[in-house]
């Protein structure tokens, strides 16, 4: 019996917020999958997500969750520090892998999982939640119909005032780290996505970039330490850049600006047209997309068509729960074969995490950085 004819059997790895909110409601509203096993280290939180969600399998082990028989495909929702190791050894196991980005920090480190995942042929993706979004697939399918015609520019943004208090506690932060150098982190942490978004709208990659990290809130309180605690971190910055195909961007991230969560907007400006799809929950509706052409150059809002969301879905619905069933949806898909190819994967991750690398390297030798990057060092 192949995959396509049965229930794809998926293990999840940590039982955190996010594990919560997003991946666990994403399988349950999905039939033809269903969530068998579950591994915390913290044995109590798995259970609790069992009971709620009607699994039968709870572990304090990862490494026991990987070895069980029967797991199709492995959920890696755990702090980023661990997603390389973890899904590296789902993959030696044979399992389909989606990961929480990064799946590494080295980009060098993603693309070998991927060049794994295919030797074994076995899908990957990435947690892109955004580029699920519907309005966001709607804008996609504008743009491969035609309606903006020859990309011309790119701009994205993902800000929000999560941690603008600095009383709120910073998570998957290295409290080690040499705090007279400044550290990534809005760039990675927030950036991956509207640079997905970007490489997904423009039809190509970035080819060149330059751009800074700025520390705006020097001292913090650390969820690690429980302290209040020097933190050199970049909790703003901003590039521009040239894409492969002629055309030109610019992303700006930050934890530190006024507005509301996720705080994603994307915008794409062709010879034809204009969208822009702003994924922020605002006066409780999850997104909106707008659109304008040269003849009717107002911008003017589009109603997304119920195609393209998860079944019982609404505009009205937790972006969280509603993005993200739209991605468990692809993943389950790719995996039985129900549709072709398998989008947002390892190998786009590791695209987008060399612009990561390329972007950190402009800034601290504070020049145009080339991508590809050069595996010595140079660009």
């Amino acid at each position: 019996m192949t995959i396509r004819d049965s229930v794809v059997q998926v293990g999840v790895l940590g039982a955190g917020a996010w594990a919560q909110f997003a991946h666990l409601p994403g399988y349950a509203r999905d039939p033809r999958c269903k969530v068998v096993a579950i591994a915390d280290p913290v044995r109590e939180r798995a259970e609790a997500f069992a009971k709620e969600f009607d699994i039968p399998h709870v572990y304090d082990s990862h490494d026991a969750l990987i070895a069980h028989h029967g797991i199709d495909a492995i959920d890696v929702c755990t702090p980023s520090a661990t997603h390389f190791d973890l899904s590296w050894a789902s993959l030696q196991a044979g399992k389909h892998v989606l990961c929480e980005k990064p799946v590494a920090y080295d980009y060098q480190d993603t693309r070998r999982a991927a060049a794994l995942a295919a030797e074994k042929g076995l899908k990957t993706k990435l947690g892109f939640t955004f580029r699920y979004s519907p309005g966001m697939r709607y804008m996609k399918s504008l743009i491969d119909e035609g309606f903006i015609g020859e990309p011309f520019i790119f701009n994205g943004y993902e800000q929000n005032s999560q941690w603008l208090d600095p009383q709120n506690p910073l998570r998957q932060v290295d409290h080690t780290a040499d705090q007279s150098v400044i550290q990534v982190s809005s760039l990675e942490g927030y950036g991956a996505p509207i640079m997905d978004i970007g490489h997904l709208c423009m039809g190509s990659r970035f080819a060149q970039v330059v751009g800074t990290m700025k520390n705006f809130i020097p001292e913090r309180m650390v969820r690690a330490t429980g302290t209040m605690m020097r933190m050199n971190i970049d909790d703003g910055d901003i590039f521009i850049g040239e894409f492969a195909n002629g055309a030109i961007g610019s992303i700006q991230t930050s934890f530190v600006t006024v507005g509301n969560y996720p705080g994603i907007e994307a915008r794409v400006y062709g010879s034809k047209g204009a969208l822009i799809c702003r994924m922020v929950e605002e006066n409780g509706v999850a997104e909106t997309l707008k659109a304008a052409s040269a003849d009717s150059v107002e911008f003017k809002e589009l109603e997304i068509p119920q195609r393209f969301y998860p079944t019982g879905g609404s505009p009205r619905e937790s972006w969280r729960s509603l993005f993200y069933a739209n991605l468990t949806h692809s993943f389950i898909s790719e995996i039985r074969g129900d549709v072709p190819g398998n989008e947002g994967n390892f190998e786009d991750g590791a695209h987008v995490q060399e612009l990561i690398n390329a972007v950190e390297r402009s800034h601290r030798e504070r020049r145009w950085v080339s991508i590809p990057l050069e595996r010595d060092g140079s660009a």
